[in-house]
């Protein structure tokens, strides 16, 4: 199992867009096979910096889901919204 960390940064007065069109994303992923669960979250210090973590079941799964041309065809309509690129941080269990 590995969890996503997807960091982003939106764009000045997109906010009400980009939540709408985060949570289409989020909502598709849901149904992808190897997803788990998935929370979003707000930093404390700045509104619009956004963090979503995802759990999977494994790396191979997110790729696909990553690569998907649903993926892609999403992220055209959110990036517009972002002050910069997207961060993401692939992570697993510190055993």
């Amino acid at each position: 199992m590995i969890y996503v960390l997807i960091e982003r940064e939106i764009a000045e007065d997109m906010e009400s867009t980009y939540e709408e069109t985060a949570r289409q994303l989020l909502t598709r992923a849901y149904r992808t096979v190897g997803f788990i669960e998935g929370h979003t979250y707000r930093a404390q210090d700045n509104p619009l910096r956004r963090f979503t973590l995802s759990k999977w079941q494994s790396t191979l799964h997110w790729q696909h889901w990553y690569t998907s041309e649903e993926r892609r065809a999403q992220m055209t309509l959110l990036t517009p919204l972002l002050a910069a690129e997207e961060r993401i941080t692939i992570l697993e269990n510190a055993e």
